[in-house]
């Protein structure tokens, strides 16, 4: 089960790199990037990771998700400079959605290797000292924080400088604000996906210990 979300995570990784080119909004107050959506699932899906398989096995997920965006950030700049053929004619177009900026880039793999690893070792601490039990409480309590940071990195490292620091603000309380809910929201799908990796794992006779 370690494979299918391992597999899982790096895909919404790259999904979400994608999808953030995107804003939209909730009302007339909230404005957030399309890439949000999935932030209901990632951090869950290294939650469930490191309950089931363990710390070093949630640590390399997250350095593989890393390896996987400057891979795709690569690949994506080259696939740019490919000189178009003449029957493409959306190159503006195709850089527009792709291209982002390199400080925008940086900023994005700066917020994940920094929360995402913070998340882990929390997540890990409180695993350390109620074992099994009070995983609603592990869960929330490291992505809460973990997201905390990783909204107040990406928004200083893109854009500080760039934008008004009253509308830097506002984005930061919105944002954090649709994460924090989207936390609690998805405590139940922690619980779900912890339950079925074990079923899974006890009947195909795989030690998690063995990840």
């Amino acid at each position: 089960m370690l494979y299918y979300l391992n597999g899982l995570f790096v895909g919404f990784l790259i999904l979400a790199n994608v999808l953030a080119v995107k804003v939209f909004s909730i009302g007339e107050w909230m404005i957030l990037p399309a890439a949000a959506i999935l932030i209901i699932f990632t951090y869950p899906l290294i939650d469930v990771i490191c309950e089931v398989y363990g710390r070093e096995a949630g640590s390399r997920t997250v350095r593989t998700g890393l390896m996987a965006q400057v891979f795709a950030a690569c690949f994506i700049a080259i696939a740019i400079e490919l000189p178009p053929a003449q029957a493409f004619a959306h190159q503006k177009e195709f850089e527009i959605i792709l291209g982002g900026s390199m400080r925008v880039i940086i900023a994005s793999l700066v917020a994940y290797t920094v929360s995402v690893n913070l998340d882990v070792m929390i997540f890990s601490k409180f695993k350390e000292k109620h074992g099994n039990g009070k995983l609603w409480l592990r869960n929330n309590a490291s992505t809460m924080v973990s997201q905390l940071i990783d909204t107040a990195l990406f928004i200083t490292i893109a854009f500080y400088g760039v934008m008004p620091f009253k509308v830097l603000l506002t984005l930061f309380i919105t944002q954090y604000l649709f994460k924090f809910l989207a936390s609690i929201v998805a405590t139940p799908l922690v619980y779900g996906l912890v339950y079925v990796a074990r079923k899974f794992d006890k009947r195909k006779s795989i030690e998690p210990s063995h990840y």
